[in-house]
């Protein structure tokens, strides 16, 4: 099974979270990865080296080409920046070794041509012009980055990113603040285009289960029916289109306390 991470360039360590989408995968990601400006942001793509498509260009003799195309919002996107990356490493420095780059046509496709036949560890994609990416992982827990097997005179076609954002804004609770265990209601801003969101509290013990993961929600606030436990919990909030296609979540750094 394939999933999607996100990672942003600038902090290695403390930017890896799935992106279903696709991620990202998170995305992460996607997953390869997908926020806006120093948002993270990532897709629910994955690599499967079974997918099948029509070339834009035969690989050059000898060479192979890696083909795919990137969508936000259900929609093609152009000009995004897609690396192949012989050496990879989510958690330290990224992609490395040998880096080939494209960027997407106004179909939203991109061809990565003239690729060395091996095995390449990564394929990130730039979450616009943000400093976050997203790429692929694979098995149940998405420890390990997709792997990209490039053959002699023949093109890969990597499944089609679904690239989201990591803009979405909450607005209740705040960020360190202190709340009671009952009539918690959460709120956050309305994201363009969402038919739905999805929050989760996620609790920092491990001895201590959350009621509320992943729950569905069709406007903008959610009043606990559920009382949550005392201790430190993380809200993170995703904003769905009407294709059930992931296109934006809030922080997932924002923390509140149940102080009693």
């Amino acid at each position: 099974m394939t999933k999607s991470k996100l990672f942003r360039s600038r902090r290695w360590s403390s930017a890896v979270r799935f992106i279903t989408g696709v991620i990202l995968v998170v995305s992460a990601i996607n997953v390869m990865g997908c926020k806006a400006g120093s948002n993270k942001s990532a897709t629910n793509s994955a690599a499967q080296p079974g997918e099948e498509g029509i070339e834009k260009a035969k690989p050059a003799p000898g060479t192979g080409n890696v083909q795919g195309k990137v969508f936000f919002n259900s929609k093609p996107v152009e000009n995004i920046e897609v690396k192949l990356c012989e050496k990879f490493s989510q958690y330290l420095s990224g992609c490395g070794g040998q880096i080939l780059t494209a960027r997407t046509d106004k179909d939203g496709e991109y061809v990565i041509t003239n690729v060395a036949p091996k095995t390449y560890e990564a394929l990130t994609a730039r979450v616009f012009e943000t400093d976050a990416y997203i790429f692929a992982t694979t098995g149940l827990a998405g420890i390990s980055s997709a792997k990209y097997e490039v053959v002699a005179d023949k093109t890969f076609f990597v499944a089609p990113i679904h690239l989201f954002k990591g803009d979405l804004k909450t607005l209740n609770p705040k960020a360190g603040a202190k709340v009671a265990a009952e009539g918690l209601e959460l709120r956050w801003e309305p994201y363009p285009d969402a038919a739905y969101y999805k929050f989760s509290t996620y609790a920092e013990e491990s001895s201590i289960t959350s009621p509320y993961i992943n729950q569905r929600v069709e406007g903008t606030s959610f009043a606990l029916d559920k009382p949550l436990q005392k201790g430190t919990y993380r809200f993170q909030v995703t904003a769905f289109n009407k294709d059930d296609r992931k296109l934006s979540e809030s922080s997932n750094d924002i923390k509140f306390t149940v102080s009693q």
